[in-house]
């Protein structure tokens, strides 16, 4: 079993999640009356019950800006000048070799075409495909040397969600749930935001909670303008007939369900849900509520940035109202619909950064101006790198053994860069950081101790660093 070992820590109540309460009495105490299982936060069996902390919280959400397919270390955030000198020749014997899926012994090295200038007070060099996420790189901390253990997309996307190569265990968001619980009596605790393009190799799997309780769950929206359908009550249909509703199917199931069926459980409380978004949240989802220089700061209403500025800008809206955690995906379908660049390096990566730079930038200082960045933790980054060898003459193949990763907001110090790669960016050597001290350093800002936030299974305490994560503590 889960064993909340805590220390008694209590966090300020400000002044959102005061009025997150506020806002959802009314509804609380409908469903109450309804005999529901979760009308609100009151009941000490709901798995989602908001909990304290392990220790002082930095940070109480996370957003997690996926750059899915692995964007290149060498044309954003890490300038190898030496590349592009050996642009051509044959990798040199000192660097020691790499595995890859295409690229060989024969592949020559490949020089980057893009210009890094430096910015901010920090001077932290920047690749002209971010000239808006250059204008606040002084809130990021740059980590240029993560490493993973995979150079497949499915087994290093699983590793970089869930800390394991292979499916069927928590993802970190299911992890943080388990840990803190929710904040939304009426929004879903975990969101994962897709990209319209397609499912990606790990599909749904690598979101999930794997043998955590189904409670932990994440809620997957919809791409496109809709992204939660159904959310005003049908036709003809009133409030009570809908609480009428609610009533006999909860009665349905209950007569029915078998002690401990918390995946049963699960969907009944996603019934549960579903009717406060409709009654209480519906608003949330309203983009149109934003002001017209809110919409412009993201990029919403132009092209190439209107999809992924609206995800971001509902990731802001998600984390203002008590979600615990929101995934927003760049990249899907098949390869260089994501930041899978074989083929092409160049139309690739300048046409993912077109669309997702500004968003990303307006994110940050949305948050910042409304005081939500020092609570919240935004990640950027993909599953691995690209490798300094060219695939094809003109891309690069998957490289995991070194590449770029950003941290912003929840505690961490920004307008830093920890760590480096060697002076062709094959290598982590300064520094390294696994997946493991991210999702270490994730728990961290949140207050979450990753020794006691185990669970007992197949007669192992599990927990999301698997064998022991690191903290970089160079940025907290």
């Amino acid at each position: 079993m889960f064993s909340e070992r805590f220390d008694g820590t209590v966090h300020p109540v400000g002044r959102r999640r005061a009025m997150r309460h506020t806002l959802s009495g009314a509804g609380s105490l409908t469903l109450g009356s309804l005999g529901f299982h979760r009308p609100g936060f009151a009941d000490s069996s709901d798995p989602l019950q908001p909990r304290v902390a392990h220790q002082p919280a930095r940070a109480r959400s996370v957003i997690f800006l996926f750059m899915a397919g692995g964007p290149s270390q060498v044309e954003t955030f890490d300038p190898k000048p030496l590349l592009n000198e050996l642009h051509g020749q044959l990798l040199p014997s000192q660097f020691g070799e790499a595995k890859y899926q295409v690229v060989n012994k024969d592949s020559r090295l490949l020089g980057s075409k893009r210009r890094f200038r430096r910015f901010g007070q920090s001077g932290i060099e920047v690749s002209d495909l971010f000239p808006h996420m250059s204008t606040c790189i002084d809130d990021f901390a740059v980590i240029r040397s993560c490493t993973g253990d995979q150079v497949v997309h499915s087994a290093a996307q699983y590793e970089l969600f869930s800390g394991r190569t292979t499916p069927g265990f928590p993802s970190m968001g299911s992890w943080t749930l388990l840990g803190l619980g929710s904040e939304s009596n009426s929004l879903p605790a975990y969101v994962v935001l897709p990209d319209p393009s397609g499912a990606l190799e790990a599909g749904q799997p690598m979101y999930m909670h794997g043998f955590l309780p189904a409670a932990y769950q994440p809620t997957m929206f919809r791409p496109g303008g809709r992204p939660v359908l159904n959310l005003d009550l049908p036709p003809n249909v009133d409030l009570h007939q809908r609480e009428r509703t609610l009533k006999l199917i909860r009665a349905l199931s209950e007569a029915s369900t078998q002690p401990g069926d918390d995946e049963l459980q699960a969907r009944m409380n996603s019934y549960d849900l579903a009717f406060r978004m409709q009654t209480e949240a519906p608003e949330v989802f309203n983009l149109g509520e934003e002001t017209q220089e809110t919409l412009d700061l993201y990029g919403v209403g132009k092209k190439p940035t209107d999809d992924y500025g609206r995800r971001c800008l509902m990731a802001r809206r998600l984390v203002e109202n008590g979600v615990r955690f929101v995934c927003v995906v760049s990249g899907g379908g098949p390869g260089d619909m994501q930041w899978d660049a074989h083929s092409d390096i160049e139309e690739n990566h300048l046409r993912k950064a077109a669309e997702t730079d500004q968003p990303v930038a307006g994110l940050l200082k949305d948050l910042k101006r409304r005081g939500l960045l020092d609570e919240t933790l935004v990640l950027w980054g993909g599953e691995f790198g690209r490798s300094p060898q060219a695939q094809g003459g003109k891309g690069r193949d998957h490289h995991n053994l070194g590449f770029t990763m950003l941290m912003a907001g929840g505690g961490v110090r920004g307008g830093q860069v920890v760590g480096a790669t060697d002076e062709i960016g094959l290598r982590a050597v300064e520094s390294p950081h696994h997946f493991r001290d991210i999702h270490a350093t994730i728990l961290h800002q949140l207050g979450l101790d990753q020794h006691k936030l185990t669970w007992q299974h197949l007669g192992r305490a599990e927990r999301l660093t698997f064998l022991e994560g690191n903290v970089i503590e160079a940025i907290v």
